[in-house]
């Protein structure tokens, strides 16, 4: 595509996304609109328009040349973008490791996509189908993810939901959410990206516009800015089966995750590892990789990233999908997945031994290290499992997403959904706003993050007292209500007045809080 072309189109949109931009806000979205300003688009009434307007379909963002002014249904998707050729494959080939994989350990269960089979799949032929379309679900901002590429400012993150729409036999229309998500992660800005005047621009003016404006428009690129050199990844979320309560089993849930990397030079996207999705059965089954894998994250320079949630662990570690299965709940088993990789889970010969995890910590506080989370083996094991991909679904979430996304495709939009985005998500909007406020000041964001289940509010009070921080529902410390020896970990994770913390599993130190009771 030309030069010429693309500063046309863009110009386009940008017209296009700035009369949008100018309707009125929702009730629902304004209701919202505090705790997600600046770092979420929510509001029900702008995405489906921006949806119905094409200007930020999939398609039109990976094939910005497309004359068309409808965004494709799923069977077109898929069979006219050649850069999605590598996506469906994959899938099915996870899909057939799954079944294979529930036939060996579960031979008595049927498996299949319908209502009669014990285990239900997601049907594949959503697809494939013409009645099937991905809907602009959100917009989130992800600056405070700028440690893992300071160059592009972090990422914006468009959020798709596969939505079907049926004609009814009355001749009307009704339209489906099914449960898969497809994000389409952009950096937050290009290198050589430039403004109107030709000024490069910086992380400080990308936070600005978000935060005085919501102003999700520079995700789309500088107008001489190529759209794919915005574009860093795809990442799926399928509900790949649902199991009913049964005799053998409770209700489970399970969830894949995949990611896929864009690659510039062939303008496609190839199926990559997850960030941080340690590959547990790999590494507990290989002696050289679990050693390599015990000192490389017991260094004292790795641990103290991995304490404040901003370590990026090798890829020889990782895996290359994940199942999320829902719900885990905070008992230790196998659904988590660190299981059995710290002394006292699982198998008797683990990767880290109490002592390793004392030891670590104290030459870390030897040179200096403070530790803001991890202080405690407790901890380690907690940080261990929510710095994974499923192990964060699996916290506080909403089933198996994070941001199920707003549902617009009601006839009442702004009441259709009440939370479009689980607890952890909404939680954690404080840090993230926060991070952006440096930004925009010009000063070194602090990218720590607490542990998924508790927001690290840095002191900001806007959650006191609610279910994200301390209020009924929130996560807290056993040991804080006299249950045994506070962990260090987890001190701060007390409730507001009126309230106790009481036990939600048989052994975690982890319980919910809960109005007194005599």
């Amino acid at each position: 595509m030309s030069r010429a072309l693309r500063i046309l189109l863009a110009a386009r949109i940008l017209l296009a996304a700035t009369m949008l931009f100018g309707s009125v806000m929702s009730p629902s979205a304004a209701e919202n609109a505090p705790l997600a300003r600046g770092t979420a688009i929510t509001d029900p009434d702008l995405l489906r328009k921006l949806d119905q307007s094409d200007a930020l379909s999939i398609s039109r963002l990976l094939q910005p040349e497309r004359n068309a002014n409808v965004a494709l249904t799923s069977d077109l998707l898929f069979a006219s973008l050649p850069q999605l050729k590598a996506i469906p494959p994959a899938i099915d080939a996870e899909f057939d490791r799954y079944i294979a994989q529930h036939k060996a350990t579960s031979p008595s269960e049927t498996i299949g996509a319908g209502e009669g089979f014990d285990v239900q799949l997601f049907d594949r032929a959503n697809l494939k189908s013409s009645s099937t379309r991905f809907v602009l679900a959100g917009i989130v901002n992800r600056m405070d993810r700028a440690y893992v590429s300071e160059e592009s400012c972090g990422e914006i993150r468009l959020i798709y939901r596969l939505a079907r729409f049926d004609t009814n036999a009355d001749g009307s229309k009704s339209a489906t959410r099914l449960p898969m998500t497809f994000n389409l992660v952009m950096k937050a800005r290009n290198a050589h990206q430039t403004d109107g005047d030709g000024k490069p621009v910086t992380c400080a003016e990308v936070a600005r516009r978000w935060l005085d404006h919501g102003d999700w428009q520079g995700l789309i690129g500088s107008r001489t800015v190529p759209y794919d050199a915005m574009i860093d990844r795809i990442e799926t979320n399928i509900q790949i089966s649902i199991a009913p309560k049964s005799a053998l089993h409770d209700f489970r849930s399970d969830y894949l995750l995949k990611v896929f990397k864009y690659d510039a030079s062939t303008r496609t996207f190839e199926e990559s590892t997850l960030e941080n999705q340690i590959d547990r059965d790999r590494i507990l089954a290989d002696d050289a990789l679990r050693h390599d894998f015990k000192a490389w994250l017991l260094t004292p320079e790795n641990l103290r990233e991995f304490d404040r949630g901003t370590v990026l662990i090798p890829e020889k570690f990782l895996a290359r999908a994940a199942v999320a299965p829902t719900p885990a709940g905070l008992d230790a088993s196998t659904m988590q997945p660190e299981f059995g990789m710290v002394e006292g889970e699982g198998k008797s010969d683990p990767v880290f031994t109490d002592n390793d995890v004392v030891g670590a910590l104290k030459q870390a506080a030897a040179r200096g290290i403070s530790m803001e989370n991890i202080r405690s083996v407790a901890g380690f094991q907690r940080r261990l499992d929510d710095v994974t991909c499923s192990g964060c679904h699996q916290t506080r979430g909403i089933g198996g997403f994070h941001f199920p996304g707003v549902d617009w495709l009601t006839d009442k939009a702004s009441n259709s959904t009440i939370v479009p985005a689980s607890p952890h998500f909404v939680g954690d909007q404080l840090r993230r706003r926060d991070i952006l406020t440096a930004f925009a000041a010009g000063k070194r964001p602090d990218f720590s993050r607490g542990f998924a289940s508790r927001p690290q509010t840095r002191g900001n009070q806007e959650l006191a007292g609610t279910e994200y921080q301390d209020g009924w529902g929130a996560h807290c410390s056993l040991q804080n209500a006299g249950s045994g020896t506070p962990d260090k970990s987890f001190t701060s994770w007390t409730c507001a007045k009126g309230l106790t913390c009481q036990a939600a599993a048989a052994s975690s130190r982890i319980g919910m809080c809960f109005i007194k009771t005599r």
